[in-house]
């Protein structure tokens, strides 16, 4: 199922070496002591002082290629952290405090600060269970209105997925569009595995043959069927999202786990069950996978079985061994996505495959 790519939140911002220079140390970025509160800066300074020991002012701001005035502010930021300090005897030197001890120091505050915030992380996810374990009515829909939140709140679906996703797709997309989706790819490279049911409008299309070939790519598995009855995507059968007919502005619903999420995951079963699979042809076209349909001799197996024959007296009847009999209905089963012999002969005859046996 293919959306619009998000737009960029953050403009990207020119390297200080593209542009043809070192980058300088007050810019910030990566820090090795990030963890314990540094910035790049930061560190370099403590680095410096660390390998002379001790040193003047002007003799470290010379070191780090800065003004004085930029090394004495990141001076008191390491003061503050108990890392450096002024000498006593020598008014304008700095003396580095020893790193095993200024050092172990943060990293010990540090830790206090990360159990307590793993503590409130706890809390919070024990209070958000406790409240999803009977959510409120109108807490299991949500009404998204306009096409970029329908769209985002769409990516946020598939970026959320952590085992499959379901999707029907129409010929007729309004707020999501194009086959550049960054959140389909990504699911897909984190194992998640996606069944769509594309509508045949939308193989024919203009983009039809890049979308299923980029779909295919990912090791999706693609049905076709003529017709789709709602554009829909299920994240792992607990998040659904589904378009509202509104004519104002794009609006969809979504669903969480509830009845109505169930009968959603219904409708995409039936639909998956009656729509043909999708194969890659040797010429880079795609058609219908017929051998994924049965047969005459599973027509035929079908029609004993469901007039109440043993797997063994249908093998005898049609002259085939027991394990030929039951490797055939194992692969109907398959065909039809069903998971019982029951559930499979209502599919045959909903499917109209017993009609087609002439026996």
């Amino acid at each position: 199922m293919h959306g619009g790519k998000p737009p960029r939140l953050i403009p990207a911002m020119p390297s200080p070496t593209a542009a043809g220079g070192p980058p300088s140390p007050i810019q910030g970025g990566a820090s090795l002591l990030g963890a314990i509160g540094l910035d790049e800066a930061q560190e370099s300074a403590y680095r410096a002082l660390v390998a002379l020991g001790a040193a003047e002012l002007g003799q470290l701001a010379d070191r780090l290629g800065l003004s004085e005035e930029d090394a004495a502010r990141l001076l008191r930021r390491l003061e503050g952290h108990g890392l450096v300090a002024q000498s006593s005897a020598r008014p304008g030197r700095w003396v580095v405090a020893p790193p095993s001890v200024a050092l172990s120091a943060l990293l010990t505050s540090r830790r206090h600060e990360l159990e307590q915030a793993e503590l409130a992380a706890t809390v919070l996810a024990a209070e958000f269970r406790a409240e999803a374990a009977e959510p409120a009515a109108h807490d299991l829909v949500e009404v998204v209105t306009g096409a970029s939140a329908v769209a985002q709140r769409f990516l946020q679906l598939q970026f959320g997925a952590e085992r499959e996703v379901c999707a029907l797709v129409t010929g007729q997309p309004v707020a999501v569009t194009g086959t550049d989706n960054d959140a389909e790819a990504d699911a897909a490279n984190r194992g998640v595995e996606y069944r769509v049911v594309l509508e045949r409008e939308v193989v024919t299309g203009r983009t039809g043959l890049a979308e299923v070939a980029a779909a295919l790519d990912r090791n999706e598995q693609v049905r076709v069927v003529d017709r789709v009855p709602t554009k829909l995507v299920v994240a792992d059968r607990k998040l659904a999202m589904v378009p509202l007919g509104l004519r104002a502005e794009p609006a969809a619903l979504v669903v969480h786990a509830s009845g109505l999420l169930e009968a959603l995951m219904e409708l995409f079963e039936g639909v998956w069950r009656q729509a043909m699979p999708l194969r890659t042809d040797p010429g880079g076209s795609f058609s219908e996978d017929v051998s994924a349909q049965p047969d005459s001799t599973d027509l035929r197996i079908l029609s004993l079985l469901l007039a109440g024959l043993t797997d063994s007296s249908t093998a005898k009847q049609l002259d085939l061994g027991l394990r030929t009999v039951q490797r055939r209905v194992k692969r109907l089963m398959e065909i039809a996505g069903v998971s019982t012999r029951l559930q499979l002969g209502w599919h045959a005859y909903e499917r109209g495959w017993i009609a087609r046996d002439g026996s």
